[in-house]
């Protein structure tokens, strides 16, 4: 199997690590195969595909969709190192509120899957950062929302010694508190 398959302390969320094929030429790996994914769980097609790139320091997030627009994400970075987190808005899991934080690197070629009803955002580590990830879903910009990246009740661990870059909705975004509930 192409995949290494670890699921994560957040119910749902896993952290899946490629085979790398690599030689004096360079490397080849998989990054998604449909009947391995969902062999491991897994299951939905993904409809869109996105690509980002960050300036260190750098933070986007929380962000997520609104029902019945919820995406599931399948993110990696293929140039320089982040942090990856994914917050739990499931209103009926156990975790809810609870995050999953990793860091994903051109090095690791790790990547994160990151189910409906979750949050999403990343800091970028190195001086540049690009990240590609696959969604369950397309974008509806009438259902995009966030959660404020340090909200005291979630209280993630960034790990970081700088003052972040945000965007201006992300300064501003609502706390875990905040958020309308039925939107979830």
């Amino acid at each position: 199997m192409p995949f290494e398959f670890e699921k994560q302390e957040v119910e749902d969320v896993v952290l899946v690590t490629p085979k790398v094929f690599g030689d004096n030429r360079g490397f080849f790996m998989e990054t998604y195969k449909k009947t391995d994914f969902e062999a491991n769980g897994i299951k939905g097609d993904f409809t869109q595909d996105n690509h980002s790139k960050s300036s260190k320091g750098v933070l986007r997030g929380l962000h997520y969709q609104a029902q019945p627009y919820s995406q599931a994400k399948l993110v990696r970075c293929i140039r320089g190192r982040i942090y990856d987190v994914a917050v739990d808005l499931r209103p009926e899991s156990k975790t809810f509120g609870k995050y999953v934080k990793v860091e994903l690197s051109e090095e690791n070629k790790q990547m994160l899957f990151i189910p409906k009803g979750f949050a999403h955002g990343f800091v970028a580590l190195s001086d540049e950062v690009e990240i590609m990830y696959k969604t369950q879903g397309e974008y509806a910009p009438q259902a995009d929302r966030g959660v404020l990246w340090c909200d005291k009740d979630i209280n993630i661990d960034w790990e970081i010694d700088f003052t972040p870059i945000l965007s201006e909705k992300d300064k501003v975004q609502k706390t875990l508190k905040e958020i309308d509930r039925k939107e979830l």
